[in-house]
Formats: C-alpha cells, sequence, structure tokens
C-alpha cells in the first residue's frame, strides 16, 4: 500500500511535544518530508534528530506563531528547504483555566495572540504559497471545547470557538484557490497540556474520560493518524470539516 503522504512536504507548528510531536511522528511514518516549528528549541531538536535517525527528511526552526515575522520565516524556510509546501498542520496552542471574571486581561491576551491570531497568521503565510502551486491542505487544531461550553476554561474554549469559525471561513475563501481547510476538535489527550488541566481543574480530566463512551483519553499518535488522512489526497472532497477525535465525547 502506497504511503499516505508519499511525497508531500508538511508543515507541523507546535511539534516539539504532546500532540505535534506525535503527529510528526505518524506523518514522517507515512512518507511526508517535514518542517517542524516550535517555540522551545531543545526539545524541538530532539524530535527531529530522532526523526532524522529514523531515516526520515525532516528539518526544524524555532519560531512564535503570535508573531507575524516569525510566522513569515518559518514557512519561507520550509520552502526554501522543500520547494514547495503541500499540507500544515496549524497545532501550536495555549491552555488557560480560571472563571472568566478571574481570568486577567494579559492571560487573556496572550491566550487569543497564540490560538486564535496564531491560526489565522500560519494560514495567511501558508495559503499564499500553496495558492501560487494551485492545491494544498491546512489542518487547525480546536478542541471539544469549541464545540460546547464547561466551567472553568472560558478563554480557552472561546479561543478554541474562534479558531472553528476561522476554519469555517477559510474553506470558502480559499476553496476555489484549490486549498483544503479542516479542522480537529481533540477530546482529553495525553500531554503535556492535559496534565497541566488536571493540575489547573482537579479531577476534571478524569470526570470527562468517564463520559466518554470509549472510556479512555486519546493519545497524539491517533490525532495525528486523523491529521495525516485530511492532509492526503484521500480526502480530497473535505473541507470545512469539524471533526471531533474524541472517543465519541460529543456523541
Amino acid at each position: 500500500m502506497a504511503e499516505l503522504l508519499a511525497g508531500k512536504v508538511i508543515l507541523v507548528v507546535g511539534a516539539s511535544a504532546g500532540i505535534g510531536a506525535d503527529a510528526a511522528r505518524v506523518f514522517a511514518a507515512d512518507g511526508a518530508s517535514l518542517m517542524l516549528v516550535a517555540r522551545s528549541e531543545g526539545p524541538l531538536a530532539e524530535t527531529a534528530a530522532e526523526l532524522g535517525k529514523a531515516g526520515h527528511e525532516v528539518a526544524w526552526t524555532t519560531g512564535d506563531v503570535s508573531d507575524a515575522g516569525d510566522v513569515a520565516r518559518f514557512v519561507r524556510a520550509t520552502v526554501d528547504r522543500f520547494g514547495r509546501l503541500d499540507g500544515a498542520f496549524n497545532n501550536a496552542a495555549m491552555t488557560q483555566a480560571g472563571r472568566l471574571d478571574q481570568v486577567t486581561e494579559e492571560d487573556f491576551d496572550r491566550l487569543l495572540a497564540v490560538n486564535v491570531k496564531g491560526t489565522w497568521l500560519c494560514m495567511r503565510e501558508e495559503v499564499r504559497v500553496m495558492e501560487r502551486q494551485g492545491a494544498g491542505s491546512i489542518v487547525n487544531v480546536s478542541s471539544i471545547g469549541g464545540l460546547r461550553g464547561s466551567s472553568g476554561m472560558g478563554g480557552y474554549q472561546a479561543s478554541k470557538h474562534a479558531v472553528i469559525g476561522l476554519t469555517r471561513t477559510a474553506a470558502h475563501d480559499f476553496g476555489p484557490l484549490g486549498i483544503r481547510v479542516n479542522v480537529i476538535a481533540p477530546g482529553p489527550t495525553e500531554s503535556p497540556m492535559l496534565e497541566a488541566t488536571r493540575r489547573a481543574i482537579p479531577g476534571g480530566v478524569e470526570e470527562r474520560i468517564a463520559r466518554t463512551p470509549l472510556r479512555k483519553a486519546g493519545t497524539g499518535a491517533e490525532v495525528g493518524a486523523t491529521v495525516s488522512f485530511l492532509l492526503s489526497d484521500r480526502a480530497s472532497h473535505l473541507s470545512g470539516v469539524i471533526l471531533p477525535v474524541d472517543g465519541g465525547f460529543v456523541a
């Protein structure tokens, strides 16, 4: 069977740990050449070295998605290194707990700068490359928190609702250019971010897992496999899709 992403160049933003790093491993196994981006150089370099040692074609660079200059630079670096950009997984995000009236303005602004503005900046630069090629596929990351509300995560959930809105609009804007844009909505997924949520809201993660039909948290590899499909030509008629990867939680 042909590898799902054979011959494709994929940009993975937020690739140093958790879902991003696990997804990068899946994409590499599926045949993609990768540019990995994250703010933290150490873990990012380790992930890239691991994949390179296994024989995969991979490059990396640091970058902050909330900085327009940084985003333009790492998208340009991808094209300079590989000659094209076939797909992008915009996974960089941060979480934040707290009742809405207790979240500081500074924290709220930073949350939106990374989760919402960062997603928009990435898409803007990626589309500029893909439009010249006449094709491309982008997958953004929301959350089941972008599909419903719950107590204690209002700022985070607002940002993830916004990512869904951006994705739906982008599917309309960029579809005529041959560019597909979809969004995944993971449920609890084993990652450093999930551990942060466990600490911030004691018992909250376990309560969600108990209400999940599959009765378990997901893995980054399971999320990555879903994204690999959406980036591939097998999803050629899917755009504007909001796909929960949540063990049935929102069913």
